[in-house]
């Protein structure tokens, strides 16, 4: 642990950022979740700290998740909240062992373009999302993510909310000097001068954000944003007003068998989006370290099982906190773990001042964090690629815009696997076929490769059914060292029709049927 240290001067100023960014979206999840507020700055403690020490990852940063409101509002309709935070224990229990039992290798099975999809659409999502607190109406929670808004409205109707409501200038013009500010830190000028790069842009906005209300409050009264515009923290008189906000499981439902069908649902969708989470993450870190998923569903187990304890909301690995602490030049996971000891702090030591931050100042931070996951040079790269990798991008973008980002990527996952098996299908890649004139008859040579799967079964299948009548033809697997059954069965079958159609067959180095079945 201690050798993370050395990264303080990165680390530190890169968990200002992600604590200003984790602080609003911890709040607004529990709102849209149906749940105390205080439940969402606890489980976002945690996710910070505990996780973030036992989890193998550099850069990723846990916290309650956007993609859990609609699960997580309906078990608490359902079950009662104390009995809920029973099933956020058993499946913070279920991630553990599936930690142990080394499910996490799912996670490597994602196509890179579904995974580049995904981050291409929560980049859209944000910036939809957040031109409503850009312009100053702050009706839906910050954490909010769905297609579905609280409101009625839905992602791109509620872009338009703003502008039915009365103007507030004041939100407008702090959003939109905040957001030039900014794209200025953005620029060569300021990422080239040896002072001004060393300032978190992010953590800027927000202190020009508070200042510039409070001389709105000063100077010009109209344009003073009142408290609903702003963040909003709980505020703890004591260490034991605190304490009395803790709540504890009712385990006295332990038999209940309800409870066992939201543990298992929470722990299944939780471990999911934590390993896409994981996988986005280390495709965008600059040193491609590798996190051990398996290590990360163990920590998110722990972390679950104590949000369970304490009355927290369950947590996963957030992409949306994940990227402001990558964009914010973090270094190792004690960026994030710095990030939950700041919302612990803030909590108990300055949450006046917190809960003098503009909602549209943070409006403009995630507007740019979403731009920088979407922006025209990622589209371009994947359209590159060819359609067989840009259909799959797209359709997970467009899916996950009209419903979540579990359902999106699930959709663009079957249709990438239906290119790959389209691929399998019409791409010998398998082999390779040669012809030769001997005697004045064609020789076609077939040589499997060296791994033949069920895969390769309908393109091999179609190919023998396309060879000429009367031709002589030879199958060949000296380098094959794993041939699948199902193919094999394909070959055999082939033989027993090659004299029909007047076939010269020979099979080279092709095991028998019966040899496999010894095996």
């Amino acid at each position: 642990m201690f050798k993370y240290f050395k990264h303080f001067k990165q680390d530190f100023p890169a968990s200002i950022v992600v604590f200003l960014v984790a602080l609003p979206l911890c709040l607004g999840i529990a709102v849209a979740s149906e749940a105390p507020p205080f439940a969402g700055l606890l489980s976002g403690i945690i996710g910070g700290v505990v996780v973030g020490s036992l989890s193998k990852s550099h850069l990723s940063v846990s916290g309650p998740a956007a993609g859990l409101v609609t699960i997580v509002a309906a078990a608490i309709l359902d079950l009662g909240y104390e009995t809920f935070l029973l099933a956020v224990l058993i499946a913070g229990l279920i991630q553990f062992l599936l930690g142990l039992v080394r499910a996490g290798i799912i996670g490597h099975f994602f196509p890179s373009s579904v995974i580049k999809g995904m981050l291409a659409a929560i980049g859209v999502i944000l910036i939809m999302k957040q031109v409503q607190h850009i312009f100053g109406y702050d009706g839906d929670p910050v954490g909010e993510m769905e297609f579905f808004q609280p409101d009625g409205f839905n992602t791109f109707t509620g872009m338009i909310r703003p502008f039915q409501e009365p103007v507030l200038s004041g939100a407008i013009l702090i959003g939109f000097i905040c957001l030039g500010l900014l794209i200025l830190w953005n620029s060569k000028f300021v990422k080239n001068n040896p002072w001004l790069s060393k300032i978190p842009g992010a953590v800027l906005v927000v202190i020009l954000g508070a200042g510039l209300n409070a001389l709105f409050m000063n100077i010009a009264p109209d344009l003073a944003l009142g408290e609903a515009h702003l963040v909003n923290v709980p505020e703890f008189s004591s260490w034991t007003d605190f304490k009395d906000k803790l709540m504890t499981p009712d385990f006295s439902n332990l038999g209940d068998k309800r409870v066992y069908i939201v543990a298992i649902t929470l722990a299944l969708v939780a471990s999911l989006e934590t390993l896409l989470s994981i996988e986005a993450v280390d495709k965008m870190d600059p040193h491609k370290r590798r996190t051990s998923q398996n290590a990360e569903l163990r920590a998110q187990g722990v972390g679950n099982m104590l949000s369970g304890l304490v009355g927290g909301l369950p947590i996963t690995a957030v992409i949306v906190r994940s990227t402001a602490n990558l964009e914010a030049k973090a270094q190792s996971k004690m960026s994030a773990i710095y990030h939950g000891i700041l919302i612990l702090v803030a909590v108990f030591v300055f949450p006046y001042i917190i809960n003098l931050i503009p909602m549209a100042s943070l409006a403009a931070i995630l507007l740019m964090v979403g731009y920088k996951l979407t922006q025209p040079s990622l589209y371009k790269a994947q359209f590159n690629l060819g359609w067989d990798r840009f259909i799959p991008f797209l359709v997970t973008i467009i899916a996950i815009l009209f419903s979540d980002l579990l359902i999106g990527v699930s959709i663009g996952l079957i249709v990438g696997i239906f290119f790959i098996l389209r691929a399998n299908y019409r791409v010998p890649y398998h082999y390779n076929e040669e012809e030769v004139e001997t005697n004045g008859s064609k020789v076609i040579t077939i040589r499997l490769s060296e791994h033949v799967s069920f895969l390769n079964k309908a393109s091999l299948q179609l190919n023998l059914d396309q060879l000429p009548h009367g031709s002589t033809v030879v199958i060949d697997g000296e380098f094959t060292k794993d041939i699948d059954y199902d193919c094999l069965e394909v070959i055999y079958s082939f033989v027993e029709v090659a004299d029909e159609r007047e076939i010269q067959l020979t099979l080279k180095n092709i095991p028998s049927l019966e040899s496999f079945h010894r095996k």
